[in-house]
């Protein structure tokens, strides 16, 4: 499971896909009706929440909104409707370590986006997170699990 803390435009179509996948298996999670993935570290932030069904269903809403804007055809109705405009700390050290590995995965299975994500960078322009998040200067965040 990988709930990208970078915003959802810079995903290709299968890393959207997976992403909406996998943030409705992490809902299913926080709600109790799975018995897996119950202790996975990508859900620790939104644990930390008061409400974390309702920041879940913010993030899956810009994951959405992404997807809506390029065609694809996700079903709203498999979130809530509530939003908050509260925002989740995440360090600037996450979002570099998840685009290098975002660029790692596009340059094996979508060089055409992974070129538009180098041409962005070497503009000088910052990743961006899913609004939900608000970058924070620091190191990787220590739920991480890195590769080796």
């Amino acid at each position: 499971m990988r709930l990208w803390s970078l915003h959802p435009k810079y995903l290709d179509s299968k890393g959207l896909v997976a992403l909406w996948r996998e943030g409705l298996l992490a809902r299913a999670v926080l709600k109790g009706k799975t018995k897996g993935y119950t202790n996975h570290p990508q859900l620790i932030r939104f644990r930390k929440q008061d409400h974390s069904i309702l920041f879940l269903d913010t993030y899956l809403n810009h994951v959405y909104l992404e997807a809506n804007r390029r065609g694809y055809n996700f079903n709203h109705d498999k979130i809530g409707t509530e939003r908050t405009s509260k925002q989740i700390p995440v360090t600037s050290g996450q979002i570099s370590y998840e685009l290098e590995h975002l660029q790692k995965k596009l340059k094996k299975r979508d060089n055409k986006r992974y070129q538009e994500i180098n041409k962005l960078l070497k503009q000088g322009d910052s990743p961006i997170p899913n609004p939900i998040l608000n970058v924070i200067p620091g190191d990787i965040e220590i739920w991480e699990k890195l590769k080796k």
